[in-house]
């Protein structure tokens, strides 16, 4: 059985990054598990651009050198705002080429507490042991439901994430629900692939983000109110952007300021696609129930609709009891708070040597984790960590 320092589960942002970190000491012995960016390609759709500004974009390594810029460099092919997809998946990749050329595409099918390390079990059956274990497994599992859709079959009602590709729905009537950027950008990609779409929201309103000239393109006013990551609103986003300052809040503090940074939002350049969507405010769906094959929905203020499908951009809820990989009796021993680990610093559970980066990290260390800007704080935190355990790294 073959042995190792450390083993990443996942090679998106997150797990590539924080190798990126973790590579760079000398001495450790890293594996990551995974195939890169495969969240981004399989389950975003054709077509759709990043909300996040290009300054929250990055992936990180510890001298900065594969940034952006340094992909569009390289490519020779310059950076356009806000970016497609193919462009943040293609540097992806090409970090990736640059930080982990021995990533292992092997899935990770089980995780088990092994004495002071851990025993993982790989697809083909390969047995790895490994002192600590860094899971960065995105948020896949997590794709929200809601309950008045479960007795639908997939089929006629499926989550955004399941379509990487909409162009299946032309000549379609889908009913798209949700009021965020997921749902607002599958409305106009249904749109301009040929389907009928209206998107139902149940808040009284949609929220667009708009970008104010004279506060974000006049630096000394927009460092003042905005970090770089671009995560919040004014003032807010300076804390979001020091998750150790905001995770030392009161937790009712925690908790409201983080529904105020990541409520549901459209970014402003993508209203003028939706001008010729209907877009449905106060429309919350109380029932829904197959009519053949079709969906008729119906609504709190007594209305129906009858649909080929639903589209469902209903975002997603962390539990981590939904990672397939963690063998429920090491589950167990993860301290939760409706389905997020608690974390300490440098992001382990209350598992030694577990630990769990991106959105399912967010309970801890607020709103910037649920975010790929979110990757470089984490990948240096918890090479910090790390580093102070490992013998010859600090304290042993």
């Amino acid at each position: 059985m073959s042995a190792c320092d450390v083993a990443i589960i996942g090679a998106g942002p997150y797990g590539l990054s924080a190798a990126a970190h973790l590579k760079a000491a000398d001495g450790l012995d890293v594996r990551v598990f995974g195939e890169p960016m495969s969240f981004w390609e399989r389950h975003m759709p054709k077509g759709m651009l990043l909300r996040s500004p290009l300054e929250g974009s990055h992936l990180s390594d510890p001298a900065g050198a594969l940034s952006l810029q340094a992909y569009a460099a390289a490519k020779g092919n310059p950076l356009t705002a806000p970016l497609p997809l193919p462009r943040f998946t293609d540097y992806g990749h090409w970090f990736q080429n640059q930080a982990v050329p021995d990533l292992d595409s092997r899935k990770v099918e089980g995780v088990e507490k092994n004495g002071s390390g851990f025993h993982l079990t790989l697809e083909n059956g390969e047995h790895l042991k490994a002192r600590r274990v860094i899971v960065a497994a995105g948020i896949m599992p997590f794709a929200w439901r809601p309950q008045e859709f479960r007795s639908l079959p997939y089929s006629l009602a499926s989550h955004a994430s399941a379509h990487s590709d909409l162009s299946r729905f032309s000549g379609k009537q889908v009913a798209v629900i949700g009021g965020g950027q997921s749902a607002l950008e599958s409305a106009a990609l249904l749109h301009e692939v040929g389907a009928e779409v209206e998107v139902l929201v149940r808040t009284p309103i949609v929220r667009w983000l708009w970008r104010r000239p004279w506060v974000h393109t006049c630096r000394p006013i927009a460092r003042m109110l905005y970090a770089p990551p671009d995560v919040g609103q004014a003032g807010i986003s300076h804390l979001v952007a020091r998750p150790n300052l905001f995770r030392r809040l009161p937790r009712l503090m925690q908790n409201r300021l983080a529904v105020r940074a990541i409520r549901p939002a459209g970014a402003a350049w993508l209203k003028p696609r939706c001008q010729h969507v209907p877009i449905s405010t106060g429309r919350a769906v109380i029932s829904a129930a197959t009519f053949g094959d079709r969906v008729i929905l119906k609504l709190a203020d007594g209305s129906e609709r009858r649909v080929d499908h639903v589209l469902l951009a209903t975002g997603y809820r962390v539990d981590i009891s939904r990672y397939p990989f963690l063998a429920a009796r090491l589950l167990s021993s993860i301290r939760q708070i409706g389905g997020y680990p608690q974390l300490e610093v440098g992001f382990e559970s209350s598992v030694p040597g577990l630990h769990f980066l991106g959105a399912p990290a967010a309970w801890s260390f607020g709103p910037l984790l649920r975010f790929v800007a979110g990757a470089e704080f984490a990948a240096r935190e918890l090479t910090s960590k790390i580093l102070r355990k490992v013998p010859n790294h600090g304290d042993s």
